[in-house]
């Protein structure tokens, strides 16, 4: 079993990340951290409350749709601002059906710590989160930190409820799924048990299974 990183570092530095002393080891005996994270920083899992009103919140969120089998949709390169469609899937797209989760290789994580990284983010389509969620589609990751514009609230707005609405899943800011060798992996991301929680930082990893010798 070949595992893979596919998460973003938590360090200082990061939008939203502050990491802070509170014990050290030389004069308290042991070292602890204060971390202050934004819920949507780095590689993380948006919760429907996020977006909707009265949504559900992250400590109610289903894991089995956080667990199993992914294809990797590989749209790499893709451009700044570029909207993905349901025609960019190609051939992929006739085989994806109910419960599937869809992991969208960009190579967007190669931009991180720049300001393009957030402001000329490829995003979902607005009808590609309809087509998303007709298919019923459990879990979608994407390489940007967010599925849409963050610059547009209303384009985001729009992407997250029909995609929160349709039970779909969303983790952003996936890294390193050039890594991968197989069209097909298991993924795991777990969120943080955050009570009422909008949002938590994941540790977003995939499985491939290497072929006996």
């Amino acid at each position: 079993m070949r595992i893979t990183d596919l998460t973003l570092p938590v360090e200082n530095g990061v939008r939203g990340v502050n990491i802070t002393p509170a014990r050290r080891l030389d004069t308290d005996g042991w070292n602890a951290t204060t971390l202050g994270l934004y819920s949507h920083s780095g590689t993380h899992m948006d919760a429907p409350a996020h977006f909707l009103p009265g949504g559900a919140t992250l400590d109610a969120q289903d894991l089995s749709a956080c667990v199993g089998p992914a294809r990797v949709i590989n749209l790499a390169p893709a451009a700044p601002r570029q909207l993905i469609t349901p025609a960019d899937l190609g051939d992929h797209a006739d085989a994806v059906g109910p419960g599937d989760r869809l992991l969208f290789r960009t190579d967007w994580h190669r931009r991180h710590g720049t300001d393009a990284y957030r402001d000329q983010l490829p995003r979902i389509a607005l009808d590609l989160a309809h087509w998303l969620v007709q298919r019923r589609v459990a879990l979608i990751g994407v390489e940007p930190p967010s599925v849409a514009d963050v610059n547009n609230l209303e384009e985001l707005t729009a992407v997250h409820q029909v995609l929160f609405r349709g039970n779909v899943v969303i983790v952003e800011g996936l890294a390193h799924l050039d890594r991968l060798a197989a069209d097909t992996v298991d993924f795991i991301a777990l969120p943080l048990k955050v009570t009422g929680g909008d949002g938590s930082p994941v540790r977003a990893i995939a499985l491939e299974r290497q072929a006996a010798p």
